[in-house]
């Protein structure tokens, strides 16, 4: 037996597949022999570290509790090709299983935690993040995040690197900040702790995402009358600066230190994505045709109104009532029916349209129609050509149904430039705010 698990070891480091299937010939269980160990250096631990990218998916393939199995130093396979260099076989391993981002070995430390220790891995730190966002949450058995083990070991470039990632992309950032560690400490003055007794350099690391440091902190909160006049001491002693002192300081990574305008957007995006990672494809369906039902039964519903339309033109009022002039959209919702007298009307707006109940239906029946089609665009995202095809065809319907609208209430002729002039001046608004949000802070 020993000698067959000397045979595979050996194997496993020239990484020959072929090899492998020869001396499981000789014993099927072999494998099975080897899990049985609860610390071993398995062919996976061999293969990751010579950099054999085809043997370690086969062995991952073949035995998967290989993948979080410790070797006699406590780290599993994926920490050892991290520790001889084989990063880029790791990503490929990631391609297969993203969950190797968190498999955790000597003292809970998962890959994330290795990244944030080395200088030089923001690349490493992105691709781990962007494959696993919920690996930012794993602690070690002090309790320590990879924001922690960044600190620990002086690596500020990844630290800075995690918090921009933090706050940009993570909805409950603030959970991640506010943990504690063994000692009791938050991140926060686990962070100000360790950046003092660094010295006077790391006080000032730069600026927050709202282009302010440390001290302009401490001095909104004293307008704000909270007492900190503990930590102000130790800034003061330390030499902290206000962000206005500071010089400007550019990085190849500068899109992660600063919070832009559309942040809250994008994480609303990123919490859509889970939410709909957490809909099987049964439901999303099933949604899908719930949704397209409500569209077309509410549409049809503005097309054939209750009552029916009118056929033809009166635009000379009966000798018992005097002329008004057409009613806007937004009176609809609040006019009451005071006469049965015929009075002026166009050919195809609706019939009862002077009613109370006529303004229920048409405001149920918009909000029905707006929530199923943003339904739809919700669950078929426009981050492929068929979900944009189905957000520009949206908007159109959009248009269709609001012009539909104004013509059954017999709104005014000039009400169509709505069409235009709304979206423009959505889009100058727009422009005009991500401006002004640049111009504050340059």
């Amino acid at each position: 037996m020993d000698e067959r698990i000397q045979r595979l070891n050996g194997i496993a480091q020239e990484g020959d597949i072929n090899s492998f299937y020869d001396i499981i010939q000789e014993d099927v269980k072999l494998l099975e022999h080897i899990d049985e160990f609860p610390f071993v250096d398995t062919p996976l631990h061999i293969s990751a570290c010579a950099g054999h990218f085809p043997f370690s998916l086969e062995m991952m393939i073949l035995k998967p509790s290989f993948v979080s199995k410790r070797n006699l130093d406590g780290y599993a396979p994926i920490y050892l090709a991290l520790l001889n260099g084989r990063t880029e076989m790791v990503c490929q391993l990631l391609q297969h299983n993203a969950d190797l981002v968190r498999v955790k070995g000597r003292e809970c430390m998962t890959p994330l935690h290795y990244a944030a220790i080395k200088n030089g891995n923001l690349a490493l730190l992105e691709k781990f993040l962007s494959v696993c966002p919920d690996s930012i949450t794993d602690v070690t058995t002090q309790n320590e995040t990879a924001l922690h083990i960044a600190l620990k070991y002086n690596n500020l470039e990844a630290f800075k690197f995690l918090v921009g990632w933090l706050l940009r992309k993570w909805p409950y950032w603030r959970k991640i900040l506010e943990l504690k560690d063994v000692e009791g400490k938050t991140m926060g003055l686990f962070a100000v702790s360790h950046l003092l007794a660094l010295g006077r350099r790391f006080v000032n690391i730069e600026k927050n995402l709202g282009a302010k440091t440390a001290l302009d902190i401490l001095d909104e909160q004293r307008r704000r009358r909270i007492d900190n006049s503990e930590m102000r001491d130790i800034l003061d002693r330390a030499g902290a600066l206000t962000a206005s002192s500071l010089p400007t300081v550019t990085s190849s990574h500068e899109h992660y230190l600063r919070l832009p305008g559309s942040c809250e957007r994008k994480k609303i995006i990123f919490i859509g994505n889970q939410v709909r990672k957490r809909i099987s494809d049964e439901k999303r369906n099933a949604l899908l045709v719930v949704a397209a039902l409500l569209v077309t039964v509410t549409y049809q519903a503005i097309l054939s109104p209750p009552g029916g339309l009118w056929q033809d033109n009166l635009f000379k009022p009966n000798t018992t009532t005097a002329a008004r002039s057409p009613p806007s959209l937004a009176r609809v919702f609040l006019r009451k029916s005071n006469s049965n007298i015929t009075e002026p009307h166009r050919a195809g707006s609706a019939i009862a349209k002077e009613t109370a109940l006529f303004g229920a239906f048409v405001g149920f029946n918009s909000l029905i129609f707006f929530t199923s089609i943003a339904v739809m665009v919700f669950l078929v995202p426009p981050s492929e050509i068929i979900g944009w095809i189905l957000a520009v065809v949206s908007v159109y319907l959009c248009i269709c149904y609001f012009n539909s609208l104004m013509i059954i209430t017999q709104a005014p002729d000039w009400s169509v430039y709505i069409d235009i002039i709304f979206p423009l001046i959505v889009y100058i608004v727009n422009k005009l705010r991500v401006a002004l949000s640049l111009h504050s802070k340059g």
